[in-house]
């Protein structure tokens, strides 16, 4: 198995250096950048496995540098903040990211993350069929390729919102609860509470819906939790 990569954007140097070291000693190689024109310039050379992302960058916002990256890839992005409030989470959730930590953190706490997502990833379960197709390929999953497609252009989704979606496409009589979704798409080890699904989930609706106000594939099934609508054609 290749070494994997992992990027750490930061500009406090005794973080990144403190995170290197734990992280190499792991196995893993490690990039880091200081600043988020570096990051997106590192991003773009090494493509990286995962990246924990601080929020608090000297130029561009972490905020602007997770934005984009989730235009171009769906690569896990951890991000560290001192931030700490439910509404800060969901926020940064709904840039694209798909863990959030904050500062002060331990660093097994942050290896723990790390390998949750990494392991996630290579462990993906593929649905009965390579390629799923609704009303009449206006929206395509191929699980082949992990791309999503809505009339005929790549659909950019993070690695949790892809496995949400594949798992209420897999199978759309079903009613999930969010506990279900967690349990089935995510892993027993995902760190998050039900706003976190919510916010996932209200993601996809925003890239796949033609109408997010009256969606036809995540439908929320009040009292209980979601559902998919997509008709196979």
């Amino acid at each position: 198995m290749s070494q994997q990569t992992i990027m750490i954007v930061d500009d406090e140097h005794m973080i990144v250096d403190v995170i290197r070291a734990y992280l190499e000693k792991a196995g893993f190689k490690v990039v880091s950048a200081s600043s988020g024109r570096d990051a997106l310039t590192v991003f773009d050379r090494t493509s990286p496995d995962l990246i924990v992302l601080d929020l608090m960058l000297p130029d561009i916002k972490g905020e602007e540098v997770c934005r984009t990256i989730r235009r171009k890839s769906r690569v896990p992005v951890i991000m560290l903040t001192a931030k700490a409030t439910e509404d800060d989470e969901v926020t940064g959730l709904g840039l694209g990211a798909d863990d959030y930590i904050t500062k002060p953190f331990s660093l097994r706490q942050l290896m723990a993350r790390i390998q949750s997502h990494l392991r996630r990833q290579a462990e993906e379960p593929f649905p009965l069929a390579s390629q799923m197709s609704f009303f009449d390929g206006d929206l395509v999953i191929d699980s082949l390729r992990h791309e999503v497609r809505k009339k005929g252009e790549v659909v950019v989704l993070t690695p949790n919102e892809f496995r949400l979606l594949t798992t209420l496409a897999k199978y759309p009589t079903k009613v999930f609860t969010r506990d279900e979704l967690i349990d089935c798409a995510l892993g027993m080890d995902f760190q998050g509470s039900d706003r976190t699904i919510d916010s996932h989930l209200k993601n996809i609706r925003q890239k796949i819906e033609d109408d997010t106000r009256h969606p036809c594939y995540v439908l929320t099934v009040h009292g209980v939790g979601y559902k998919f609508g997509g008709g196979n054609g």
